[in-house]
């Protein structure tokens, strides 16, 4: 949908300066957010290179007893 309004807002565009201004505004990041805000991670979320080893290995557990059945 994104493209359809882009190729829209191309065809109204007078010449490529203005096409090209047009894009940038049009994909430029939210104003208001950095980078770094989106890789902000919740406190508490973290997990130990262990506890995902176990995850893991109940997963592919769960996995081989559901492709036996």
């Amino acid at each position: 949908m994104l493209s359809a309004a882009e190729a829209s807002i191309d065809a109204a565009a007078e010449d490529d300066n203005e096409r090209a201004r047009n894009r940038a505004k049009l994909w430029a990041p939210p104003k208001g957010r950095t980078l770094q805000d989106r890789r902000v991670r919740t406190p508490g979320m973290r997990m130990e290179q262990s506890q995902a080893q176990a995850m893991a290995a109940r997963l592919a557990a769960e996995d081989a007893r559901l492709g036996a059945e």
